[in-house]
């Protein structure tokens, strides 16, 4: 049977929150542990919070003051946290005649059983993830187009090229968080163990666009890719070219040498 929260209630906020670049789950202590796959725990007078390990957590029901103290208390937890974390929030309303389904910008569900909340929290959380690398890249596409027309000029900078490359590095690190940890576009385990709640992610996962935010994602980890190749290309192209140079002044300043013991020793 299904444990339900938030009795007496018809709706309520929820807010996802991407904290930092982990979270570890290993040392929670003091809390209520209601389920994992992913981790729901009991916050505050009648909220909850889901915990995900790749760095998000998503509030339900929580009071500002609570919100705060529970943030507060976590933040020993998260490594790496961000300065401006992303955030997403939606209202859920208790809806039993309609579909579970996101409407007018509200999720509707029959239940708020702790297994909807997961994987409600599970759809959030990757939203937010993707929001947070969504900006990144932006960034990172605005700097490529201006150093892509640098390449043709002569006084491009080797300085900068490096400094470039090592800004494109860390981006392409997005592809391994999002892929190996994070796990976009993979089903929560918790849809082994409750298939029936797989409608409801469907849906969910079409309404937030999980997986074409993904894809034009990783679209735009292939291009940075390829511009980081160029780049190499052109720099080991251009520190050859400069050691060819070196070889032929090399080889004139001794035929000089040379002429110069024949003409004048000789």
């Amino acid at each position: 049977m299904q444990k339900l929260l938030f009795h007496g209630r018809d709706s309520f906020r929820a807010q996802a929150i991407f904290l930092g670049k982990k979270i570890n789950l290993q040392k929670l202590e003091n809390y209520d542990c209601l389920a994992t796959m992913p981790v729901i725990v009991k916050v505050g007078e009648q909220g909850g919070a889901v915990l995900l390990s790749y760095g998000a957590v998503v509030l339900f029901n929580l009071e500002p003051v609570e919100k705060v103290a529970f943030l507060t208390s976590l933040s020993s937890q998260v490594k790496d946290s961000f300065t401006e974390p992303e955030t997403e929030e939606v209202e859920v309303h208790l809806n039993i005649a309609e579909s579970e389904r996101v409407k007018e910008g509200k999720i509707l569900l029959h239940e708020f059983s702790v297994e909807r909340l997961q994987i409600v929290a599970d759809i959030l959380a990757k939203s937010v993830v993707l929001s947070h690398y969504e900006i990144s890249l932006a960034t990172v596409f605005d700097q490529i187009e201006p150093f892509a027309a640098s390449l043709q000029s002569e006084n491009r900078s080797q300085r900068k090229s490096r400094e470039l490359l090592r800004q494109l590095g860390t981006t392409l690190l997005v592809q391994h968080k999002i892929v190996g940890r994070v796990e976009i576009i993979d089903k929560p385990e918790l849809l082994w163990e409750s298939p029936q709640l797989e409608n409801l992610y469907l849906r969910l996962e079409d309404e937030y666009e999980i997986r074409e935010r993904h894809h034009a994602l990783e679209r735009k980890l292939e291009l940075i890719s390829q511009t980081a190749q160029i780049v190499l290309e052109f720099m080991q192209h251009s520190s050859s070219q400069r050691v060819e140079w070196y070889v032929v002044i090399l080889i004139v300043v001794e035929i000089l040498l040379s002429l110069y013991d024949i003409i004048f020793k000789g």
